[in-house]
């Protein structure tokens, strides 16, 4: 019978831990390797991340190669047909406003509300957004429904 109590883990061998300033006996008394004086043998002292004892660290002496365009890039707000077929009713117009209202755009992207294909729609509303994939265009074209491109100056 399985109890709680015989539960082992059987995946990860258990890693033994090394316990520090147990006595002299076992190698890591006393001072518990920090040495005897000075801030670094205190509690709560930190060493830099790359520090090498005053030397240049490894990651100031290597040089910055390469080029990112993530600097330039700007989010854009993707949405499919069929989420909009989900939240919005007859009449209503999808836009970012709504979306953020509805709970579902928390941010005011830089690159705008796009909407995408995925999905049909069959809801008369009005759809205004900054941009729109070619098949989404076609698929809201055939549904007849009214669809109005935004600049891309969004605030």
């Amino acid at each position: 019978m399985i109890l709680l109590s015989n539960l082992a883990n059987t995946h990860r061998p258990k890693k033994k831990i090394q316990r520090v300033g147990r006595g002299v006996g076992s190698r890591r008394g006393k001072t518990c390797c920090r040495g005897s004086k000075g801030d670094s043998s205190r509690r709560g002292s930190k060493k830099r991340f790359g520090y090498e004892g005053g030397q240049l660290p490894l990651y100031r002496k290597l040089p910055i190669r390469g080029f990112s365009n993530g600097k330039f890039t700007s989010d854009v707000y993707a949405i499919n047909l069929s989420l909009i077929e989900q939240l919005y009713v007859d009449g209503e117009t999808v836009n970012l406003a709504t979306l953020r209202e509805k709970g579902y755009a928390p941010r005011a992207p830089g690159g705008g509300l796009k909407v995408l294909s995925r999905g049909e729609v069959t809801k008369k509303v009005t759809v205004e957004a900054h941009a729109f994939s070619k098949e989404a265009l076609v698929k809201l074209e055939k549904a007849k429904i009214s669809v109005k491109q935004i600049s891309k100056t969004v605030s």
